[in-house]
């Protein structure tokens, strides 16, 4: 290093020298204050070679002018991370520093109160920040970060996560084809019984065209027992949706079903619009559940809702638990069947509702549904109805909501009020009253009182999810109550009048080493004596040293009750044990497990080995073992599961004394765009298709089992809507001769949207090059540019070049000043070799 200041020199007697070294030390923090790299020590081998201009590196922010992509903070709040523009800029005192180049939106987008500023702008110029008093820009490089500081009297109030709606993207035209289908066959070993089979196919394709979203559902079932068969057709839905940005608000037209804030979801084929929360930041919003059971062997899963089957699979022994519902649109209760392989049934109730309806103050959430009722039976009459909601937040932590519903042989109107009571937790209670002219019924009247409350108590780590308490008078009924009524033209009798319906999920978090245990309960009681049902369930759980364990009860009771081929279903008490142990230290990412079922038919006992294999733990495993009290008999199973880049495929074996099983699963997604077709795993709502042409086999960061097909496409098949998704390629895995110039994307779709994530690919040969001109080596630091412009590499000692991403032949460009003869251009050839990943040792001159 060297100083660009005369030192200071001393040349004195030698009993003087001990002076002059302190005058010396006294002024050397003045003299050497202005260090520089001098580019002549880059000579010492050439010194009749250019030099290259290094002023950005000797005295300026050590980095190129450029776009980069930075986290934004604003008065050391984190604000956004995006791509920003920056420019070379020098202050006053001669220093240079990158400034960002931000446009009027971007500053309005941050929260800045441009208005209060005129001059901060002017056309084609980017925002001067120093109008605005004691404003600055300070970029720090290492860290890629932006910090500004902004007075507060410019600042706006931006709600904390707001994205500007110009941000989002309504994603490219593609078709997509969501599927999932399961197969079993069953041989029975037991005389006087026959061989079972039964597959069961769920399809949910789309298209994608503008900000448009065409939606279907559709499921087939068949079983077989013996010679006997049955199959089954459905479409559970079919609509076509958009948002409505400007609104808030999101636009469906046929088959979907009502939000269920205020009256209960109703099925229909027409048109709603509602509001859409997930627009807001989420500093301003105020569901599928997870289905939990246990099995006692291989058994089938089977959900309905509304009468139709929105999900089956078969489940290994033990307990299970299901959290990837496809959701379809409405809500309502969910029951599930859990089918042993001895031909036992359990059938239990999952409530699917939601928290008090509190809004935040000013906030208006509403729906406006119209169209004709849409019932599982097709025989149901064409009966049009209308129905309107509106929950508007009120100050003081209040919340009024209301609605109406109507129809020719219905009428109701429906009041609450909900109240934030701060450290109680929240509440809301509200009536309707409603007037139902059933088939071959005379009118009736009747109300409904509903009371809901939620409350997470932390300091006793007790969380009421939801607790909720109705109370139907005997002469109301639902509106679902009255249009199934039309739905049979013979044979039918009254819907049983609801009277009581309690619910409530509860979760405890006990003391340090304690564990946690969870209470579900759903009871309803009739009018009419012949029919009630029960389903509760509490489980515990702990960890002990790295072995987990959990204690469960469950009952489910339904008085009078059948199944759908009028067999009288048995009420059913189950109690579990589960445990399981770690076997790291022995097999890496492996579990053995114990499991212990016991209810009114016997006692069943697994013991099994489960785990995760390969480098992305892409397959997951199972063996067990197991035996049962009834007919003493054995059981044993094995099941395997592989999630891969196109899609996720399962199968498995089982035996016991009743029948020898085999099980297969596939389930993925397809999308047909306008580069081609693109195969995945089962798809989200909102997906992001990366296009890397040439990085085949490259992983998707923080996405088990994604990475780009044979033509470098893939398909992210989670992202979230109306916020930004930073998707990463894994760079370690790229290919040899491939490269990119940024390894991450960030992507704000629209619901529903494919949006398209395309990253700067180079592929082609890697070269370590030796440039030239007029027999002198170019100078250290010199820029060489390809000829597509996309790459930049910089020249090292001795005119050294390291290159990627080269053609067979080409031209680069080189610079290292500003002056006309400070460029040259480079015209290559390299050699083929066979060895595509070596890197090629050439030299080439400089004209």
């Amino acid at each position: 290093m060297y100083s660009n200041k005369k030192p200071f020199t001393c040349s004195l007697p030698a009993f003087l020298a001990i002076l002059c070294g302190l005058v010396i030390a006294v002024f050397a923090q003045h003299v050497w204050a202005d260090d520089y790299f001098n580019p002549a020590l880059l000579d010492v081998d050439n010194p009749q070679q250019s030099k290259t201009d290094l002023s950005i590196y000797e005295t300026g922010p050590g980095q190129a002018p450029g776009t980069y992509q930075v986290t934004i903070f604003i008065n050391n709040n984190k604000i956004d991370t995006r791509d920003v523009t920056f420019r070379l800029q020098q202050n006053s005192h001669g220093h240079n520093s990158l400034q960002p180049c931000f446009s009027l939106d971007n500053l309005k987008s941050l929260g800045i109160k441009t208005q209060k500023f005129p001059q901060i702008i002017s056309a084609g110029k980017c925002a001067d920040l120093s109008v605005i008093p004691a404003a600055s820009a300070t970029f720090r490089v290492r860290n890629q970060q932006l910090l500004l500081s902004i007075p507060q009297s410019a600042l706006g109030q931006v709600p904390r996560g707001y994205i500007d709606a110009k941000e989002y993207d309504e994603g490219i035209t593609a078709g997509l084809l969501n599927y999932s289908a399961t197969a079993s066959q069953n041989h029975a070993r037991q005389q006087g019984t026959e061989d079972t089979s039964s597959q069961y196919v769920n399809l949910r394709p789309g298209l994608n065209i503008g900000a448009w979203r065409l939606r279907n559902y559709s499921t087939w079932n068949r079983s077989t027992t013996g010679h006997t068969e049955q199959h089954k057709f459905s479409s559970v839905y079919t609509y076509a949706q958009r948002d409505i940005i400007a609104m808030k608000s999101s636009l469906t037209v046929g088959q979907s079903s009502s939000p269920a804030d205020v009256f209960d979801s109703v099925p229909y084929t027409g048109v709603e619009l509602h509001s859409d929360s997930d627009m807001l930041p989420d500093s301003e919003k105020g569901y599928a559940p997870i289905i939990r059971g246990t099995a006692h062997s291989n058994a089938l899963v089977v959900v309905r809702q509304n009468g139709y089957v929105i999900y089956q699979n078969t489940v290994a022994p033990g307990a299970f638990e299901i959290n990837d519902l496809y959701p379809t649109g409405s809500s309502g209760d969910l029951q599930v069947t859990v089918k042993e392989t001895d031909g036992s049934e359990r059938h239990f109730t999952v409530p699917y509702a939601s928290v008090p309806v509190l809004q935040r103050e000013k906030h208006l959430k509403y729906s406006v549904t119209a169209g004709h009722y849409r019932s599982y039976d097709s025989d149901v009459e064409k009966t049009p109805f209308a129905q309107g909601s509106a929950i508007y937040g009120l100050p003081y932590g209040l919340t009024a909501y209301g609605g109406m519903q109507q129809s020719p042989h219905y009428q109701s109107y429906a009041i609450g009020t909900g109240k934030n009571i701060g450290s109680l937790g929240a509440f809301s209670i509200d009536v309707t009253r409603a007037k139902a002219q059933l088939k071959k019924q005379k009118a009736s009247k009747g109300q409904s009182w509903r009371a809901r409350y939620s409350k997470d108590f932390a300091q006793t780590g007790t969380n009421f999810s939801l607790a909720g308490y109705r109370y139907n008078s005997k002469g109301f009924y639902t509106l679902e109550d009255t249009m199934e009524s039309y739905t049979h033209s013979s044979d039918w009798s009254a819907p049983q009048q609801r009277r009581v319906r309690t619910e409530a999920t509860i979760d405890q978090t006990l003391g340090e080493g304690w564990g946690s245990f969870t209470l579900s309960l759903v009871k309803e009681r009739y009018w009419s004596q012949s029919q009630n049902m029960t389903s509760m369930s509490v489980s515990y759980n702990n960890s002990w040293h790295s072995i987990s364990y959990s204690l469960s009860y469950s009952m489910n009771k339904n008085t009078n009750d059948s199944d759908e081929d009028g067999n009288a279903v048995s009420n059913d008490n189950l109690f579990a044990l589960s445990v399981s142990v770690p076997l790291d230290h022995w097999m890496h990412n492996t579990w053995a497990t114990y499991n212990l079922n016991n209810n009114q038919d016997g006692t069943t006992q697994n013991i099994g080995l489960n785990g995760t294999a390969l480098e992305d733990d892409n397959l997951n495993w199972n063996v067990q073992e197991g035996l049962s009290t009834t007919g003493s008999s054995h059981s044993t199973s094995m099941n395997a599961d592989y999630k891969s880049t196109y899609g996720e495929v399962s199968g498995g074996l089982s035996q016991d004394s009743y029948q020898q099983s085999v099980n297969l699963g596939l389930q993925g997604g397809v999308v047909a765009h306008a580069n081609g077709i693109t195969l995945s795993q089962p798809l989200g709502e909102t997906i992001a298709l990366v296009k890397a042409p040439g990085t085949h086999g490259t992983h998707i960061t923080n996405q088990t089992g994604v990475e780009t097909d044979f033509r470098g496409y893939t398909v992210v098949p989670f992202v979230t809507a109306y916020r930004h998704n930073t998707l990463s390629l894994d760079t370690e895995t790229l290919p040899d001769d491939a490269d990119i110039t940024h390894a991450a994307q960030v992507v704000t779709p629209t619901r529903g949207a494919v949006v398209r994530a395309s990253f700067n690919t180079r592929t082609g040969r890697r070269a370590l090059m030796t440039l030239t001109r007029n027999g002198k080596p170019l100078p250290f630091g010199a820029t060489v540019t390809t000829d597509d412009k996309d790459s930049e590499f910089i020249v090292g000692n001795d005119g050294q070049t390291y290159l990627s991403g080269l053609a067979q032949r080409g031209q680069l460009t080189v610079s290292w000043g500003q002056e006309a003869d400070e460029h040259c251009t480079v015209r290559y050839a390299l050699a083929d070799e066979t060895d595509k990943t070596n890197i090629i040792n050439t030299a080439a001159q400089c004209h």
